[in-house]
């Protein structure tokens, strides 16, 4: 008897003359871009290195796109804003040893964020593996245990044969909700090799769907459709499910007002009558959610920054949708439902109850009333001018990338991301140096949009360097650096902790200057004509950058006291 599945693993008469006669000049790198080709990758990032240039050879003979960059780190966060745009797993080329580690900062914002990245790095020849001290240029005893507690797979090669199988099963972990990096390893003579293996062609690395199980979703749709005073907070999980068309409807079918964490800015709009915005870092906004019987919490884990500094204390049932089996009742017990949020959102509308509730919206306004009552009161006039100007510049639908720099930290809270999927920021991990580089990897995944990025003077110099890739491929990101002269929120926090501040003040280059030197339009601003100055670089194609000299400060906390 002969079944389907027989005839579908029989190859065609094509495919059989191609694998008994491969293409001469193959080496190991080339299985390593014929798989990534096959699984369906377009574009690869990285920075080559001795051990790995078996792999960047092989860039010659793949149709794939390749980006460099000039720092690892940098191009770990590109290849991580390529992931978050595409939902498409984005593959990192890495050499051993510095190279590889450099790139490890990066990848625990991947990992935080939940972004695709398939990282794969060169590693010492077969011989000197095994721990020993060889003396290999870049040896490291365990080269992967330095990702181990970073990436969410590690992924070893030993022999060609094994290239495909491994990678293929990295791209799978890579987007299996939750999506996140993975490490792919190969000695430098295997990819150096000469390749005897057929050419590789398309594979199947398809990830099994997070279904939510039904019991769980039936008591959850129970619990909210006889709620008084339900609320959701809606986490980076909705967004990366493309679940916020379905989080409308279920909060508009509850009547539940929504919050957005920082990292789910835009998985619910920003204006509508039910959205209590991102305003978490506010205790009216925490007690409003004390204060709801049923918290619908989707695609969050509720940690620092969503719980206000962990001072939120719900009162009432917590139900948790969540892809990060890690993250179920991490901070707070509750009706834990480990599930992709797009899937568990679905399965709510299917069986929850319309719920009327005339007061929801008024509460909504009460609650944002407030929290302008409250800022309106610490003469933060400048900060909020320029964050509107840099808000009435940006097209709607154009992505924002944030590093870590006061005016990003205003963003979480007061920034409308006018869609969904087009504001990031480094928030996940925390590290300096996101902003720019992810922008150019962003500006790589979509060339329909301009893109902006925003530095403060202090993380500028962690990516500078990539002035020369945006030149390089001509990437249409308009970099907007607010220049006070220091690590202005460390300056803040220290100064507030011990009534100074040390080692925050910094000398710094004349960006326009510098940027300029790259062949990159430089632009110097001010608060008063940064509107104008930022639409019209928006609108230019090509790179720019354009240097705002301001002291910005932070709205005062409410976890504090």
């Amino acid at each position: 008897m002969t079944h389907d599945h027989d005839l579908e693993l029989r190859p065609t008469e094509a495919q059989r003359r191609a694998a008994l006669n491969p293409p001469a000049g193959r080496n190991g790198g080339d299985l390593v871009l014929e798989t990534l080709a096959g699984l369906g990758a377009t574009t690869v990032f990285g920075l080559p290195g001795q051990h790995a240039l078996g792999m960047f050879d092989a860039l010659r003979r793949s149709d794939l796109r390749y980006v460099g960059l000039r720092v690892e780190n940098n191009a770990g966060f590109a290849a991580d804003a390529y992931g978050r745009i595409t939902g498409e797993a984005a593959p990192l080329l890495l050499s051993t040893g510095p190279g590889a580690l450099t790139s490890l900062a990066a990848l625990q914002e991947a990992a935080a964020a939940s972004s695709p990245v398939l990282a794969i790095g060169s590693q010492v020849p077969a011989a000197g593996l095994g721990g020993g001290r060889h003396g290999y240029l870049h040896e490291l005893p365990d080269q992967a245990a330095s990702f181990r507690g970073v990436v969410k797979s590690v992924h070893l090669v030993r022999t060609a044969s094994q290239i495909p199988s491994a990678i293929a099963e990295a791209w799978r972990s890579a987007l299996t909700a939750p999506h996140g990096p993975v490490w792919v390893e190969i000695p430098q003579d295997v990819l150096l090799a000469p390749a005897v293996l057929p050419v590789v062609t398309a594979m199947d690395a398809t990830p099994d769907e997070l279904v939510p199980r039904p019991e769980l979703t039936a008591v959850a749709a129970d619990l909210l459709s006889r709620a008084a005073r339900p609320a959701i907070v809606a986490g980076g999980g909705v967004v990366r499910a493309d679940a916020a068309g379905k989080l409308r409807t279920l909060a508009e079918t509850l009547n539940a007002p929504v919050v957005t964490t920082f990292g789910g800015k835009g998985a619910f709009p920003w204006r509508h009558p039910l959205s209590l915005q991102s305003w978490l870092e506010d205790r009216h906004t925490t007690d409003f959610l004390e204060d709801a019987d049923v918290l619908l919490v989707i695609g969050s884990g509720l940690g620092e920054l969503s719980s206000n500094y962990h001072t939120f204390k719900p009162r009432g049932r917590v139900i948790q949708i969540e892809a990060d089996l890690g993250k179920l009742e991490s901070n707070h017990p509750a009706l834990g439902i480990h599930a992709d949020a797009r899937l568990a959102v679905q399965a709510l509308l299917e069986t929850v109850e319309p719920r009327e509730d005339a007061t929801a919206a008024d509460r909504v306004r009460d609650v944002l009333a407030r929290v302008a009552e409250r800022i309106d009161g610490q003469e933060l006039t400048l900060e909020r001018d320029v964050l509107a100007a840099v808000r009435a510049a940006l097209p709607s639908g154009a992505p924002s990338f944030w590093d870590m720099t006061i005016l990003a930290y205003w963003a979480w809270s007061a920034f409308d991301p006018r869609g969904t999927n087009t504001m990031h920021s480094a928030q996940g991990a925390g590290g300096l140096g996101y902003g720019f580089p992810a922008a150019l990897g962003a500006a790589v995944a979509d060339p329909t949009h301009p893109v902006l990025a925003v530095s403060g003077d202090g993380g500028a110099l962690y990516s500078i360097a990539e002035l020369a890739t945006a030149r390089q491929y001509d990437l249409n990101v308009t970099w907007l650096i607010v220049d006070d002269g220091g690590y202005g929120i460390l300056r803040e926090y220290m100064t507030d902790a011990f009534g100074e501040a040390t080692a925050t003040e910094l000398s710094r280059p004349d960006y326009a200057a510098l940027a300029e030197s790259f062949g990159v339009r430089g632009v110097r601003t001010t608060p008063q004509t940064l509107e104008a100055d930022l639409a019209k670089e928006l609108a230019t194609p090509g790179p720019s950058v354009v240097v705002l000299p301001a002291v910005l400060r932070m709205f005062a906390p409410t976890h504090l006291g």
